[in-house]
């Protein structure tokens, strides 16, 4: 039977930030496939003009709550990269410690409280209480611990107060990292025992190959520093981003999107599992072997088992970093550098995938020119294409069925909408 379906939904429940889906099969015949957009632009870059080096990772942060420390990365990245700045490595090791904080999180959000409702039937995570409280009450001791290390690493984990180009100015003391090693190994047993209610869960059917496009670095699961890698083209450096994004505009969206070598591609989760499995903790590939996920992996709804994953590596990562800094004679850093008229580039990985930031300074140390490229609008147009592999599946079912399995893949992409809003190319006169 042919279906005549139109689904108009404004706005995406669940989600970060407003977005709407648009969708109009008429006898079996898909005639529109939309995800509008329809955040008002930010105008960060915009924000950064005129602003000193040692402001830029204090106003870029805000543009997301909750990649705010994937934001401070970038923009601490491309400061350091414009001036020729090499970090140390208790530097380094800082900064992994608050990204862990920052992917505990976020990906403890999307996963428990955004996703899993859609899998086990729930409108929200509030029916799951009494259905599955051991896990709810789980998610929120492990969402709470991505806090509690943002807090013990730099001040706090949203808007982080220690981290600027000089180096971090809060160093953290034995106990603080016995503590988090201890809340990151009890962190691993926690999300084990979620597994088996994960795959309880599954996920919907769908299969459509793509793009992978994420960080990568030799001997590691890349998310700080690496170089740009595509699953089609290779490696490429992080200063060729712009012949990687892309960006062009569509008239349905306030956000930019992106594409390479297809029509579209994907970052995140999944995208870093099929680049860089490999370079995954021991307990992290037994984790993905015991949800099904193996690389490569072309079903989006996965994204979601793709950050489970991730959260038992990252745990693993934190401890090894923490041990390491407990062997380190560790102190204040100030390092000297040259300031002067240069550009630099940043790319890591926040949550969401690979982030750009592209700063110009001028001789004196103040912004000229910044772009940022945010893995949301990256995703959308990757986002569109699913839907339209998707719908040919689900046609024959009712309209319910059909927007939840829109609605589903929209979040499994753990969408930033507010952050993906950079629409304008804004030319500025001094007058």
């Amino acid at each position: 039977m042919t279906n005549n379906v139109k689904i108009d939904v404004r706005h995406i429940t669940r989600v970060e930030g407003h977005g709407n889906i648009l969708v109009d099969l008429e006898k079996g015949e898909l005639k529109e496939c939309k995800l509008a957009i329809v955040e008002a632009p930010r105008f960060f870059e915009a924000m950064l003009r005129g602003r000193h080096y040692s402001e830029a990772a204090l106003i870029s942060c805000r543009i997301c709550g909750i990649c705010s420390v994937g934001h401070q990365m970038a923009s601490l990245s491309a400061s350091e990269d414009a001036f020729g700045i090499k970090i140390s490595r208790q530097e380094q090791l800082l900064r992994t410690l608050l990204n862990v904080g920052e992917f505990y999180e976020s990906h403890v959000l999307h996963v428990y409280f955004l996703a899993v409702p859609d899998f086990a039937g729930a409108k929200s995570v509030f029916p799951l209480v009494k259905t599955h409280k051991d896990v709810v009450v789980r998610a929120l001791e492990l969402k709470r611990l991505g806090h509690h290390i943002g807090d013990l690493i730099a001040g706090r984990l949203i808007h982080s107060v220690s981290t600027n180009v000089k180096a971090m100015s809060k160093i953290p003391t034995d106990d603080i990292l016995h503590d988090i090693i201890n809340q990151l190994e009890s962190a691993k047993e926690k999300l084990k025992a979620d597994v088996k209610t994960l795959n309880t869960l599954g996920a919907p059917e769908f299969e459509r190959e793509t793009e992978y496009i994420s960080l990568y670095k030799e001997g590691e699961y890349a998310l700080l520093w690496g170089d740009i890698y595509s699953s089609d083209t290779g490696i490429a450096d992080k200063h060729d981003y712009l012949k990687m994004t892309n960006e062009y505009l569509v008239d349905h969206s306030t956000a930019k999107r992106a594409k390479h070598n297809r029509s579209s591609y994907m970052v995140g989760a999944l995208a870093r599992f099929n680049n860089s499995h490999k370079w995954l903790s021991p307990d992290a590939k037994q984790v993905a072997e015991d949800l099904g996920l193996k690389a490569p992996c072309y079903n989006s709804y996965m994204l979601t088992h793709a950050q489970f994953v991730e959260l038992v590596h990252l745990a693993d990562e934190g401890i090894a970093a923490a041990k390491e800094l407990l062997g380190m004679n560790r102190q204040l850093e100030d390092r000297s550098f040259e300031v002067k008229a240069c550009q630099g580039v940043g790319a890591v990985e926040v949550p969401r995938g690979i982030l750009y930031h592209d700063y110009t300074y001028n001789d004196k140390g103040y912004m000229e020119k910044a772009n940022c490229i945010i893995p949301t609008a990256q995703n959308l147009s990757s986002v569109e294409d699913d839907f339209r592999a998707l719908i040919p599946m689900v046609k024959d079912k009712s309209k319910e069925e059909i927007q939840l399995a829109l609605e589903m893949m929209v979040r499994a992409y753990d969408p930033c909408i507010s952050c993906s809003a950079h629409i304008l190319d804004v030319e500025f006169t001094d007058k």
